[in-house]
């Protein structure tokens, strides 16, 4: 039996990641990058799928463990009878192909007695290496193209197609563990010095750390956010991947597990803003450009995600040898919704590039191209029925927030073409604005509900709606603004947090069931902040903070009842989300405000009663 979600850490490389569960078992890592076969698997099946644990012997050790300040090292303190020590879990940031992951067992009191098992399984959990001792006593394992080392004083014998140890650790010992990995035709990874490596990378996360400019009563809360999301960078491309996991389900049991090891274009815009308003330009930068190279090609085919390079064929398939995490089946390698049409990421690639125009980031030519190129494309298909923002596996629909990210689209483009002198139709931009804008509050407000709906027709709310005051389709002063919050407030906000949409009425092409998604309860509290209830706002976002594990972390949803993290993680979109609040609340640059941009002349009317609009 895994963990619970909530008791595992991260630890990554820019390049990929690991997570390590509170009793020191490494349970999931894919090398070389974060979309490979897992090396490690026990996180969707048992130990014999790939771990690689270090614990004491005696299993009634107390437990306690943290981050070295701002950084991305771990460390996990074991209390016995006989002594005290730590686990130090770090993987150093790379310079090269190789990629290390090292552990050292820190003796701080008395005498503790460890275990070490190491479960090296290639191809999610299903190939079994063959492993060699070297001639410097050091473990080679290979399964076809990959090859990983194990280098540690420690005597270690082979058991059962595992390799075992047994060790001791007094007060003042220091015991190097270093998995490296590396191609198997080439020569093994050169060996690091563990303690070297550790003084480098509490560097590195130090001083990135330090450039941090949000400031306000949530600092740790941000930092460690904002950390997190640059662990989840992908660095030789700058693409941010959304999750490092797959599968971990939206409810336990079920089977509504994706594979989130990609990177989406609808995070663009909160990404941008994030990292802008936090001061990391270079990384904005990065994230811009991967942008521009991912979407670039015919616009008919844009997609809603790419890999991490911009691969673009994402084909889904299921791991029949894996039960799933907790036996939630299947196990999903892929996402079948890269080729789903979502009409909203036109209007989040217009916008991302509008704001990193806005924040400095420098005008490409060829983007506005492309921009062009993406509208003369929209104005053929953006009245058409899509998939939708929560890329629903039922029949398409004409989705509200779908066509208010097309407005979003051309709103942007006008913006962007009159604030940067930029050429193109503008006159003709702004017709199709306003067309929009009007079909929207026409067939997408419901007077019998008294809101917006999910889609054109329905009756069914959806989370995405929180976000029309900040995107600036409408102020949050209007009527139907406020209406719709108290909508959703109603019929959507379970124990104080908030649903996507509900399951139970939804057509959506899987069986009911999910928490509530995290990232929509932090747009409640943005909505409220806009609506001028910051009280409310500041106590959902508390409320939301306490959800984080003992070291800061959030998985894309949370499950009320079992009052438990659910679906992958850590989760980007939640961590954007929080890094984002944060700036609503405390800090001078509001993304909510900045993203909005609204001019009085852009506003239309408004009406007395939201519920006689038409």
């Amino acid at each position: 039996m895994p963990a619970r979600i909530e008791d595992y850490a991260l630890i990554g490389d820019l390049g990929t990641a690991a997570l390590v569960s509170r009793d020191g078992s490494i349970d999931w890592l894919c090398w070389p990058r974060f979309d490979s076969g897992a090396c490690f698997a026990a996180l969707l099946g048992g130990a014999e799928h790939g771990r690689a644990r270090l614990a004491p012997k005696d299993d009634k050790a107390r437990i306690t463990r943290r981050y070295r300040g701002s950084t991305l090292i771990l460390e996990t303190r074991f209390e016995t009878a006989q002594g005290a020590a730590t686990l130090i879990d770090f993987m150093p940031p790379r310079t090269g192909d190789d990629s290390h992951v090292v552990r050292i067992v820190v003796g701080e009191r008395g005498r503790v007695d460890f275990e070490s098992e190491l479960v090296l399984r290639f191809g999610y959990g299903a190939n079994v290496p063959w492993v060699t001792r070297l001639e410097d006593g050091t473990r080679r394992a290979i399964a076809g193209p990959d090859m990983v080392i194990m280098r540690t004083p420690v005597g270690v014998r082979g058991k059962d197609l595992t390799t075992v140890a047994e060790f001791a650790v007094s007060a003042g010992e220091r015991i190097p563990f270093v998995l490296s990995y590396g191609p198997s035709h080439k020569e093994p990874p050169a060996p690091v010095d563990a303690e070297q490596c550790l003084a480098k990378t509490e560097k590195f996360w130090t001083d990135w750390a330090s450039k941090n400019q949000i400031s306000g009563p949530w600092n740790d809360a941000v930092c460690r956010s904002l950390v997190t999301l640059k662990a989840l960078t992908y660095a030789p491309t700058g693409g941010l991947c959304a999750a490092a996991t797959t599968s971990l389900p939206e409810f336990i049991g079920g089977e509504r597990n994706w594979d989130y090891r990609f990177c989406w274009l609808r995070d663009a815009t909160l990404t941008l803003l994030a990292l802008m308003n936090a001061g990391y330009y270079e990384e904005a930068k990065s994230w811009r450009d991967w942008l521009l190279r991912a979407a670039m090609g015919s616009p008919s085919q844009i997609q809603i995600m790419y890999g991490l390079s911009g691969e673009r064929r994402l084909s889904e398939w299921q791991v029949p040898w894996l039960p799933g995490y907790e036996k939630s089946a299947p196990v999903r390698i892929g996402n079948a919704a890269y080729n789903q049409r979502q009409l909203d990421i036109f209007g989040e690639v217009m916008d991302a590039l509008h704001q990193a125009r806005k924040g400095g980031i420098g005008h490409v030519a060829a983007g506005w191209d492309l921009e062009q190129a993406l509208l003369a494309h929209l104005e053929k298909i953006w009245n058409e029925r899509d998939s939708g923002l929560w890329e629903v596996r039922g029949s398409r629909e004409h989705f509200t927030f779908s066509k208010v990210m097309a407005w979003v689209a051309f709103d942007r483009a006008v913006k962007s073409a009159e604030s940067f002198n930029l050429p193109g139709p503008v006159d003709h931009w702004r017709k199709l604005r306003d067309h929009i804008h009007n079909d929207v509050c026409e067939r997408g407000f419901d007077n019998e509900v008294v809101s917006f709906v999910r889609s054109y027709g329905s009756k069914e709310l959806d989370a995405s709606l929180l976000l029309l005051p900040a995107l600036g389709f409408l102020p949050p002063e209007d009527p139907r603004i406020r209406a719709t919050v108290e909508a959703i407030e109603r019929e959507l906000v379970v124990d104080g947090l908030v649903l996507r949409y509900d399951t139970e009425k939804s057509d959506d092409g899987l069986p009911a069931g999910e928490g509530v998604f995290l990232a929509c309860s932090f747009w409640l509290a943005d909505a409220y902040l806009m609506l001028g209830r910051r009280d409310d706002a500041v106590r959902l976002f508390e409320r939301l903070l306490a959800l984080r594990n003992d070291v800061g972390l959030l998985s894309e949803e949370y499950e009320p009842r079992s009052r438990r993290l659910v679906g992958n993680f850590p989760q980007a979109f939640s961590h954007l989300a929080l890094v984002n609040s944060a700036s609503n609340l405390a800090h001078y640059k509001k993304p909510a405000e900045q993203r909005s941009q609204r001019r009085v002349e852009d506003a239309p009317a408004m009406p007395a009663d939201p519920s006689k609009v038409y």
